[in-house]
């Protein structure tokens, strides 16, 4: 029993998990970039997540919707 509920930990930590809402994809950007998190924008295949910096540099922080991956984008100032 111990086996199969350290095997279920391992999962629902799993980073690369799939955002259900914005919340969720918000809280993933937030992980990979620390910062506010200013809006929260869906297509049909990804969270577009933009992130103020503590250097004041905006962030934009794609999530996409399916395999749950956070790629970075900086934006110019």
């Amino acid at each position: 029993m111990a086996i199969s509920l350290s095997s279920i930990s391992v999962s629902a930590q799993n980073p690369e998990t799939p955002p259900k809402t914005k919340s969720e994809a918000a809280k993933k950007a937030q992980q990979k970039v620390s910062g506010r998190v200013l809006r929260v924008d869906q297509n049909k295949s990804k969270y577009r997540v933009k992130v103020l910096q503590k250097s004041g540099r905006v962030i934009s922080v794609d999530v996409d919707k399916k395999s749950g991956q956070v790629s970075k984008k900086q934006k110019k100032d």
